[in-house]
């Protein structure tokens, strides 16, 4: 692999770096990146911003607001916990966690970290979160990403979002703190944040690692894209849907829920949110739903006739029809 070091802690340039080296820019190795950002609340891209934030109290301290290209869930990072990126040129269009989690746990443990993967997206020490990880798919090839929570500020992370009370109440936990752990907590020898990333870097990429140095004219490239594609507040903001009937429903791939606008049994307007994973074709699931009946034979023959069926980790067809036909 080659590291990219991207020089920059705003959130909307390190996301356009990893945009710019998916699809504009192919290197002749995978890539690498570790970064970190200032306070940033990172959302879902299929998920409502405004239902999982506090965006009041995230204005009032200055807290950024970004939308990843990725699925998944909102976390909250800053200075004191770190981001790591893998982009795989080339892939199968499937979702696939373990190859890239991999190495980041292998590193952790070689730091006397007892790092574990729990099964769908998380990383956990004894039990208590400290990264979660989301992938997407662009002209392609692999993104892979996640967060490390390393000396985060819990109170700020508590503060500035909002979380599903489902989730509190399946996982048997009284709140956030309960369930999310720094890393620096379980380091056998203190170390500071920079120290932490140089031995990560070290341990993923071995010595001496190869590394790719930023050009003043892929950073001017990086910034167009940063601008198109992350900081306008259409793309943080205006996604979130009006809606005249919401339903949610849970399965083991994640939580997904449908805002519909329905007139007369016909849906005209669907947009579709969660903390799901899924390949580019997802995308289109809000138009494809568009003009179609609200019963239960138009939505399936919709859906599986456009390949609906496997876009989604470990949501099928009918799980959605089920969702759409039965709110709660």
């Amino acid at each position: 692999m080659i590291y990219v070091e991207t020089g920059s802690t705003d959130v909307f340039f390190n996301f356009a770096l990893e945009y710019y080296f998916t699809a504009v820019k192919e290197l002749s190795e995978p890539v690498f990146l570790f970064w970190r950002t200032t306070p940033t609340l990172m959302v879902g891209k299929y998920q409502n911003t405004l239902e999982e934030i506090h965006q009041e109290y995230a204005q009032q301290k200055g807290i950024e607001i970004v939308r990843r290209m990725s699925g998944g869930g909102t976390i909250y990072t800053d200075l004191g916990g770190w981001q790591f990126t893998f982009i795989q040129y080339h892939d199968d269009g499937q979702i696939h966690f373990q190859k890239f989690i991999e190495p980041v746990v292998q590193a952790l443990r070689s730091l006397g970290v007892p790092a574990s993967f729990n099964g769908r997206n998380d990383l956990v020490i004894e039990g208590r979160k400290f990264s979660g990880n989301a992938q997407y798919k662009l002209a392609g090839h692999t993104v892979h990403h996640g967060s490390t929570l390393f000396d985060t500020d819990i109170d700020e992370m508590v503060k500035s979002t909002q979380v599903d009370p489902y989730k509190i109440s399946s996982k048997s936990i009284k709140s956030v703190r309960d369930r999310v752990t720094n890393i620096k907590d379980h380091l056998k020898t203190p170390m500071d944040p920079l120290a932490f990333k140089k031995l990560m870097i070290s341990s993923i990429l071995g010595e001496p690692a190869k590394s790719y140095e930023l050009t003043a004219e892929d950073r001017r490239a990086i910034e167009a894209i940063a601008e198109e594609h992350f900081r306008p507040w259409a793309v943080r903001f205006g996604q979130n849907p009006k809606c005249t009937l919401s339903t949610t429903g849970r399965f083991p791939g994640g939580k997904i829920t449908f805002s519909l606008n329905v007139k007369q049994g016909i849906i005209e307007e669907a947009q579709i949110h969660g903390d799901f994973f899924a390949t580019e074709e997802a995308a289109h699931l809000g138009a494809l739903l568009r003009g179609c009946k609200l019963e239960r034979q138009d939505l399936t023959q919709r859906l599986l006739a456009s390949g609906m069926d496997d876009c989604i980790y470990g949501i099928r067809v009918q799980d959605m029809v089920d969702t759409i036909l039965s709110p709660k």
